[in-house]
């Protein structure tokens, strides 16, 4: 058993050195639910074979020790020197391969519920969701608020909330499901957006859209100060990026093939969709640095993966820690 153990921890090391490198992309609700079914196994076998087999073997130590000195005693002799309590802890000490696999399946197991069912942490890896959101931001993401999905599969057992406009959502990219996007809620379905000249309307009505007070939002990466803007969306009000300077074109080359593509339109202006039913139009903060569904599409409901809601670290800027919009 030592061997196989060692053998399945080294694929296990392959796997997670080929994903860390970018050799293979890795799903790691699977990871984690593969490890939970393993490590329970080992568990099951501790609990009913391998420590009943070494609690065996100690009771049989003692056995014998007893018959020595009761044997002894009957020849007169009643101070006996040996002490088997080494030789017992021994018997009873787990080996190696069941405290690495059997020992950690309770942590595995509450890993795998709480990110499957309650909250998951996230990076933010790119700048599309500036100024919300920053670059190194650890987030937590409510994974119920949504509906309580099983896990691997992302299958919804029990609703709760809809997504509303406005909603900071992390959601399975369409076009490659081992990838997390996080980008804002801004059509429903049946909705029709529109981002035309820079200009965001839903269902024909424009945005509430105000300037921020200059100079605008500092970024420390580029050390520059971009234009800023405060938009309603819904019953949220929040911040993005606008430069009014930077206009660009969505999709209308027809790069992006995505399912419901007949529901864009679009134009020199800009895009225009109806939002299917069961899916989402979803945008970054930045508007002019974000690929999002102007580019490859609506997001389906069976993407979803939660709402974002509190940054709990950033290490470069501790005071980023906190909710927001």
């Amino acid at each position: 058993m030592g061997i196989l153990t060692g053998a399945l921890y080294g694929l296990l090391l392959v796997y997670l050195g080929g994903w860390y490198v970018g050799k293979w992309s890795g799903n790691f609700s699977l990871l984690l639910f593969i490890l939970s079914v393993v490590t329970l196994a080992y568990w099951l076998a501790e609990r009913f074979h391998f420590a009943p087999q070494r609690a065996a073997a100690a009771k049989v130590l003692e056995q014998q020790e007893a018959a020595r000195r009761a044997q002894l005693a009957a020849q007169g002799i009643t101070k006996v020197d040996t002490d088997i309590a080494p030789a017992r802890e021994k018997l009873l000490m787990q080996p190696w391969w069941l405290d690495w696999t059997a020992g950690l399946f309770p942590v595995i197991l509450a890993v795998f519920l709480l990110r499957s069912f309650l909250f998951e942490p996230f990076k933010i890896p790119s700048g599309s969701m500036i100024p919300t959101l920053l670059v190194g931001d650890l987030i937590l993401v409510n994974k119920y608020h949504y509906g309580v999905r099983l896990p691997v599969i992302n299958k919804k057992i029990i609703a709760n909330h809809e997504p509303q406009r406005g909603d900071v959502m992390v959601f399975r990219f369409p076009r490659d499901t081992s990838v997390d996007y996080i980008k804002r809620v801004v059509g429903l379905p049946g909705d029709e957006v529109s981002f035309r000249s820079q200009k965001l309307y839903i269902n024909g009505q424009p945005v509430p859209t105000e300037p921020s007070p200059p100079p605008g939002f500092y970024d420390e990466t580029t050390l520059r100060y971009y234009p800023e803007f405060k938009e309603k969306l819904g019953e949220v009000e929040h911040r993005i990026l606008l430069d009014p300077n930077a206009q660009r074109l969505f999709g209308a080359d027809g790069a992006y093939a995505f399912p419901h593509r007949e529901n864009c339109r679009y134009s020199a202006e800009g895009v225009t969709c109806k939002v299917p039913e069961g899916h989402y139009f979803m945008m970054g903060d930045n508007r002019d640095n974000s690929e999002d569904s102007r580019f490859w599409g609506f997001v389906p409901d069976e993407n979803i993966v939660g709402k974002a809601f509190f940054v709990w670290m950033n290490f470069g800027n501790p005071k980023r820690i906190g909710s927001f919009q």
